[in-house]
């Protein structure tokens, strides 16, 4: 006998499992009977891929005892099985980066809490909440010592060495006093049939039964019989008018872990030179891990019903990552590795069939009911943003999806309708991008927009500022940011001709001033109210671009001056040039530059400075 700890973090799950969790406590059987039929899966895949496992002979299947008198639920299964390793690794510790932060989440709301423990991959230790004791009996298939692993959900297990004729593993829960409802044998039916109908094996348990009489006899009889009480048919095999919606729903909580229902479903059948079929959902609520570089792909692939992998990132894009569901391919070999689903033209057909059938139907979401697109947007949006970045196929169907905020409207606008919406006469669609969408509401660049009647769309998150500069053009519409230099000239008017001799001699002097800060000073037409801004030649990044390419590592840019505009109808710059008292314009041309760059989110490197010279013209003005 060997007594091990367990891992740190694991204890903190047990103590939340068993203390804080009070409701919906049937998850642990949905749970334990999802891993049942993933030792089912793995073992199935070698026998018919590995020559070790070929000329195995079993019968998959899944086994439910229940025992009154000892008051134990046994789930066994015939599947891979584990060893004393497999044992420490698999129910000792949680070998998953975002441990920490998954049970900073887990909060003793039990709603929230029952559909995070599935999605994490510590269904297991669910079986804690209505047992004080697990006894886990296994043997690795191809091996010959069997093990068993007893807890008692203290700070520690032991694994010691045991008996057992077949491969597979079999959980014993010696259940809670309080718990006598899962000895029951409709209610533990219940449980598998709402959670556990399609798993694709059989799920066998005893059940009284009622047998007709036989001949010679006077009556039937209650008699007890093992009986299969799931479907143990693949859903996504099932002919889509077959299946009733609620079917659809419980399917998607099997497969996901997730206690809510769906947001979406799409179930395809595809025949001709390529056969395969898919089952998508999109889920109501974002899964833990949606902005983690070490996400769990949400996609299981099958080839000819057989699982073959549900780690593989390839199988979707990144950004539709949130995605779960089912690829069943009828072309691809059993056998076929990482590498090769990574360059097969079959699946990179399915995988580009499947993206352009997601976004479809999200299309026809947001046409039909828009309020409940405005739900998708605000759990997945950001996310779908990212596929402008690369997904060059599918950019115009993205650019029907995404929405952003408007400096003319309270909600979120799309770029069909700020198209039908443009001036006449307006050249381009126009954005700001910041971090603050208050900062980019009052920003000075704004002004003249404002004024002009001309709606701009705000772009306040990182991933906007990325991908919306990328796009270039909605429909044959040039997409502009107002702090570029050419925008100047798209929204003058005649009138807005400025006497530019008139401010020569202060434009001179103040580059001369600026000249280390600022690649040139002109005069703006696009100021109203304030007295100047920061704009980017066209061929330069603007501040926020510079700022994402530095949060992705590149550190070493070259230092990109921006073009102070100065607006000549504010009164500072009319006194200035009308007097032609030169004698406070240095102070001056530091306080415009560096009220332009708070306006803009900057920092100001000097300011010491900027204080003494703000001060000096408060205690002046006074």
């Amino acid at each position: 006998m060997s007594k091990h700890q367990f891992q740190t973090e694991v204890n903190q799950l047990l103590n939340l499992m068993i203390h804080s969790l009070y409701s919906n406590k049937e998850i642990f059987l949905r749970e334990l009977i999802s891993n049942a039929s993933d030792a089912l899966d793995k073992l199935n895949y070698l026998t018919l891929t590995d020559d070790k496992f070929k000329k195995l002979s079993y019968e998959p299947k899944i086994d439910i005892v229940i025992n009154k008198e000892e008051k134990t639920l046994t789930i066994s299964d015939s599947g891979i099985g584990m060893n004393e390793q497999d044992l420490i690794e698999n129910l000792g510790t949680i070998a998953r980066s975002g441990t920490k932060s998954f049970l900073e989440q887990l909060s003793g709301d039990a709603k929230k809490d029952s559909s995070l423990i599935g999605q994490f991959g510590v269904g297991f230790y669910s079986a804690f909440m209505v047992a004080n004791k697990i006894e886990v009996l296994s043997k690795k298939a191809g091996e010959k010592e069997a093990f068993k692993w007893v807890s008692e959900a203290g700070d520690s297990y032991e694994i010691t060495k045991a008996k057992k004729d077949t491969h597979g593993t079999s959980i014993t829960l010696y259940l809670k006093d309080e718990e006598s409802e899962f000895l029951e044998e409709y209610r533990v039916e219940s449980i598998i049939k709402k959670y556990s109908n399609h798993i694709p094996f059989g799920i066998f348990m005893d059940k009284k039964e009622y047998v007709p009489a036989k001949e010679g006899e006077k009556e039937g009889k209650s008699e007890t019989i093992n009986s299969q009480i799931n479907k143990a048919a693949a859903l996504w095999r099932i002919p889509k008018n077959e299946i009733k919606d609620e079917e659809y729903k419980d399917f998607y909580k099997q497969l996901s872990h997730d206690s809510t229902d769906p947001f979406l479903w799409m179930h395809t059948k595809a025949e001709g030179n390529i056969e395969y079929t898919t089952l998508f959902y999109i889920p109501s609520n974002p899964p833990f891990d949606l902005f983690k570089v070490d996400y769990e792909p949400g996609v299981k692939l099958y080839v000819k019903r057989v699982f073959i992998t549900d780690s593989e990132k390839e199988l979707l894009p990144p950004y539709l990552r949130f995605v779960r569901g089912i690829i069943d391919s009828e072309d691809l070999p059993l056998n076929v590795s990482r590498e090769i689903l990574q360059q097969n033209r079959i699946l990179e057909s399915i995988k580009q069939a499947s993206v352009k059938k997601i976004l479809s139907e999200l299309k026809k979401v947001k046409e039909k009911d828009f309020e409940k697109y405005l739900e998708f947007n605000k759990n997945f949006g950001k996310v779908l943003k990212e596929g402008l970045y690369g997904d060059f196929a599918n950019k115009d169907a993205l650019l029907e999806l995404v929405l952003f905020k408007s400096s003319k409207r309270d909600g979120l606008v799309s770029l069909k309708e700020y198209k039908e919406a443009m001036q006449e006469g307006q050249k381009s669609i126009y954005y700001i991008s910041g971090e603050n969408e208050t900062m980019l509401r009052n920003s000075p660049l704004i002004e003249r927009f404002k004024k002009s009647d001309i709606e701009v769309l705000l772009l306040d998150e990182e991933v906007e500022a990325i991908v919306v500069p990328m796009i270039g053009e909605y429909d044959k519409t040039p997409i502009k940011s107002i702090n570029s230099s050419d925008v100047d000239e798209e929204i003058a008017k005649d009138n807005d001709k400025i006497d530019e001799d008139k401010y020569k001699e202060i434009l001179v002097k103040m580059r001369e001033i600026l000249k280390d800060d600022v690649k040139d000073i002109k005069i703006s037409n696009r100021l109203s109210d304030s007295p100047s801004c920061l704009i980017y030649d066209k061929n330069d990044p603007d501040f926020q671009m510079q700022q994402m390419l530095k949060q992705m590592g590149q550190d070493n840019l070259p230092k990109i001056k921006p073009i102070l505009e100065i607006n000549p109808d504010h009164e500072i710059i009319q006194k200035i040039t009308e007097s032609k008292d030169y004698l406070y314009l240095n102070d001056v041309s530091y306080l415009l530059l560096d009220q332009a760059k708070l306006a803009e989110g900057m920092k100001i490197e000097d300011v010491s400075a900027f204080t003494k010279r703000l001060n000096k013209f408060v205690a002046k003005g006074l």
